[in-house]
């Protein structure tokens, strides 16, 4: 384990090249710290952080149901446009839908949030596939899960910077809303965030420590592209991971909404998100030592790590609805309080808060599991990296379907615990094809052709080939 951490650390800050892998999955992931791990943040409150959460679960709403159409065309037009610009564009949506908080905390109308929600669904489509992509097609396939983990790592400490502002800022407030200036820095990181977008290299560009190139570009086409999107459909292995991909992030709705805005106050919401969020870095981080054991077959790595998933999860369902069965509803816009014992818990009553809190980072802890599993599975299909943008983009459009889903039946006020058995019982479902998959798996991804013409003049775009 200290050799494996070392080699990751060297990798990281030993011999920094601009152009090698590492260099730009580090780059893709500070984007990602700055963006959507800011959004996590905000979204970890509960509502974006208002006592009312009806319009935060409305504009999740909106955004999973762009998301969903953007997610599937995502690696598609990351590929006919390539990564920088729609990277940087993309991130621009996330500084707007903070901003949108701003407005409703003033005004009181929500339309200008859930619009908002909207846009940024089609921005997190495009962002998330081109993402997707460099993470997993740049690595050699010994090294995929230490490069999902490296990315992981550092997007989720957007995620507790974002846990750390509200904490911080509202140490003393009363509210239990979060206040105009931790929306303000939120808009400054995204937008920083998107800017830097412009720094990642034309991948045509990128070579590895030995030497190879890890694309070579060539001509695509809109026509192309839609043929493909469509084949997705009709791929046997795809169409099995579907639960996996709805599954994937369906309990964030629950997580946010009826755990963490409903039994806490808004300083100790803040609070567990550090927490949620650095359970998310230590998950991934120990979950790649086992994905990338070149000792074990591929099959054998996947099949470890998925009982791993599998008995993890089940145990943390388990204890939450020990949890569950304490309290029917959070605090209410009609002033009513949290039917949870006690009242909200704070983080300074340490014999309230201990155990509700440790559940509720193991949460954190079992969402990197699952989606690092996710990863690594969808990059052991192949080494095709177009393949792999359309793959990346159709797992974040199946996910967001799952996502529209989940935050309607909060915003709907399904009860607690129906919402807590329907997470538990597609889990349940999830695991069967995944398992397929994994049985399925060969211990080298498709062998990709060489093209015998290299086009000019694509530099930036990500029609690309494996070379």
């Amino acid at each position: 384990m200290k050799i494996y951490t070392l080699s990751i650390m060297q990798n990281i800050f030993g011999k920094i090249r601009y152009y090698s892998p590492m260099t730009q999955v580090v780059l893709v992931g500070l984007v990602c710290f700055f963006c959507p791990g800011m959004y996590n943040a905000l979204n970890g409150m509960g509502g974006g952080g208002q006592v009312d959460r009806t319009t935060g679960n409305n504009a999740n709403t909106a955004l999973y149901c762009t998301f969903i159409v953007f997610g599937i065309l995502g690696g598609s037009i990351v590929n006919l446009c390539g990564v920088r610009w729609t990277i940087a564009v993309s991130g621009l949506s996330y500084a707007l839908y903070s901003g949108s908080y701003i407005y409703l905390n003033h005004t009181g109308n929500g339309a200008f949030t859930i619009a908002a929600g909207g846009l940024l669904g089609v921005g997190a489509g495009i962002l998330w596939a081109a993402q997707g992509m460099i993470m997993v097609s740049y690595p050699r396939e010994e090294e995929k899960g230490k490069y999902i983990a490296v990315f992981w790592v550092i997007f989720n400490l957007g995620g507790m910077l974002g846990g750390i502002l509200p904490f911080a800022i509202n140490y003393h407030s009363e509210s239990n809303s979060l206040s105009d200036s931790v929306y303000i820095a939120f808009i400054v990181l995204e937008s920083l965030g998107a800017v830097l977008g412009l720094a990642l290299a034309p991948p045509s560009k990128v070579t590895r420590s030995d030497g190879s190139s890890v694309v070579l570009v060539k001509y695509t086409s809109a026509r192309k592209e839609a043929l493909e999107i469509l084949k997705l459909f009709l791929n046997p292995t795809i169409l099995a991971l579907i639960p996996m991909c709805f599954t994937s992030n369906f309990f964030y709705s629950y997580q946010f909404g009826p755990v963490n805005a409903s039994i806490f106050n808004i300083r100790t919401r803040g609070f567990n998100n550090i927490f949620y969020w650095g359970a998310q870095m230590v998950g991934a981080y120990f979950l790649s030592f086992l994905l990338d054991n070149q000792h074990m077959t591929r099959r054998k790595r996947g099949l470890y790590a998925f009982v791993i998933v599998a008995v993890f999860f089940n145990a943390i369902w388990g204890g939450t609805l020990k949890q569950q069965l304490k309290y029917t509803h959070g605090p209410l816009p009609s002033g009513e309080p949290t039917d949870y014992p006690g009242g909200l818990i704070d983080f300074l009553e340490h014999k309230r808060a201990a155990g509700p809190i440790i559940l509720y980072t193991l949460y954190g802890l079992g969402d990197a599991l699952y989606q690092n599993l996710a990863y690594w599975i969808i990059g052991s299909l192949t080494n095709d990296n177009q393949k792999l943008s359309r793959y990346a983009g159709f797992y974040k459009g199946i996910q967001s379907l799952g996502n529209t889903v989940a935050w309607q039946l909060d915003a709907k006020n399904v009860s607690y615990m129906n919402q807590l058995i329907g997470n538990w019982v597609l889990l349940g479902i999830s695991l069967f094809p995944m398992l397929y998959v994994i049985l399925t798996l060969k211990d080298h991804s498709e062998d990709i052709s060489v093209p015998e013409k290299v086009a000019e003049g694509a530099d930036d775009k990500l029609s690309i080939e494996t070379a």
